[in-house]
């Protein structure tokens, strides 16, 4: 398998999909006000960099990388498709972000992802990358169903 991995710029179907079921499934674990997932718009902002990984054709999942502050970046919208979990799709997202942020100069990559059982597999995926807990950052503040992780590059 040779995973590739390409800047999108969301207006494909098969991503537009991918991010649907992203969003539903945030939705699904997690209380809406709990939730902090970038809609389109959000995805497209000028200080958003999305990626999508593909397997020939098959998409086999989605990243995108948020800039707080010159030196400060924040991981977004991780998403393995369904048909791909336990290929290494989302750790290879996740070393490309990582990266890319070094690249830019960051001092620091940081994350918010839920608390439910249901996200016990990316948290486990960020441990093994080295992020490690931390306090909310940015406009982020305590909460239960959140949990904080970042890395320092």
């Amino acid at each position: 398998m040779a995973m590739r991995i390409i800047k999108d710029d969301l207006t494909g179907p098969e991503i537009r999909s991918l991010l649907e079921t992203h969003f539903a499934g945030m939705l699904a674990n997690s209380p809406e006000g709990s939730c902090h997932f970038l809609d389109f718009d959000g995805l497209n902002a000028p200080d958003v960099t999305f990626w999508s990984i593909w397997d020939e054709d098959a998409l086999m999942g989605c990243g995108a990388l948020k800039e707080l502050t010159p030196v400060h970046g924040e991981i977004k919208s991780m998403r393995t498709h369904s048909d791909h979990l336990r290929k290494g799709a989302g750790a290879a997202m996740l070393t490309h972000i990582i990266s890319k942020a070094r690249e830019r100069g960051y001092q620091r990559l940081s994350l918010e992802t839920g608390s439910a059982e249901a996200f016990a597999p990316a948290i486990a995926m960020y441990q093994a990358h080295g992020f490690a807990f931390c306090p909310p950052f940015g406009d982020y503040v305590e909460d239960p169903h959140s949990h904080f992780m970042t890395l320092t590059l």
